[in-house]
């Protein structure tokens, strides 16, 4: 059986220290995107639903549009009725006739009327659905722009930084694989509890690296003494000497 080393303290810390340095330098990219990837995002959001808007809108209009082609087939179909009936009445043999007659000329012009009422109601919604769609084609068209302009700026930064990304990320990756397991749980958790990913602090100036609250000189020489893992006692960072994080030559 193979036999598997046993790092130091000391070793574990400077491990962990690595760490840090490199996943700060990814830190700083993401710092450089912004808001940008989450600001793309946010746009395409939007403008799926502006276009689904504008589509439902159209859709809408188109269908008012066959309503009223088909209230105009009615008109027509009563007018040719009502041409038809007049001619009739000219050749009428009784009253029995006539009031046939009359009563077709006046269900037809009520149809007529009745359509010709829908057709201007149609009208109206089709003059706001349209006041809307344009609406909403604006909108879509600002926010098009918008995203355009947002996107060239985030894949700028990303041409920029891809490379040397690529690199960080690599590194960092090779470096988990040399952090004490248990270590390294703690290290994601306290980097995931702060804005800037900071869990590996150095002592300075006799306070902690990351709240700034002062340690005591019992507790800076333990630190400094690099036998067992220490942590901030107000922010739960894990500590380290100024010397492991600046070495010296």
């Amino acid at each position: 059986m193979a036999n598997v080393k046993e790092y130091s303290v000391e070793e574990k810390l400077s491990s962990l220290m690595n760490l840090q340095r490199i996943d700060s330098k990814l830190d700083e990219i993401a710092i450089l995107k912004g808001e940008l990837p989450m600001e793309v995002k946010d746009l395409e959001d939007v403008i799926q639903g502006l276009t689904a808007r504008v589509t439902r809108c159209e859709e809408e209009i188109n269908g008012i549009n066959e309503f009223i082609d088909q209230k105009k087939a009615i008109i027509d179909e009563a007018k040719r009725l009502l041409e038809k009936y007049e001619k009739q009445s000219e050749n009428v043999k009784n009253n029995r006739e006539y009031e046939a007659l009359n009563k077709e000329i006046e269900m037809q012009t009520l149809e007529m009327r009745l359509a010709e009422k829908h057709i201007k109601d149609a009208q109206e919604e089709i003059q706001e659905k349209a006041r809307a769609l344009e609406g909403h084609r604006k909108e879509l068209a600002a926010k098009d722009t918008n995203l355009k302009h947002k996107k060239g700026e985030l894949e700028k930064i990303i041409a920029e930084t891809e490379k040397e990304e690529g690199e960080f990320r690599a590194m960092s990756a090779s470096a988990r694989e040399k952090v004490d397991l248990r270590l390294l749980a703690s290290y994601e958790r306290i980097r995931k509890s702060y804005k800037n990913g900071l869990a590996v602090v150095p002592v300075l100036r006799d306070a902690c690296g990351g709240c700034y609250n002062a340690i005591p000189p019992q507790r800076q020489s333990e630190v400094g003494q690099r036998k067992k893992v220490l942590v901030c006692e107000n922010c739960g960072r894990i500590l380290v000497d100024e010397e492991l994080v600046n070495p010296k030559p």
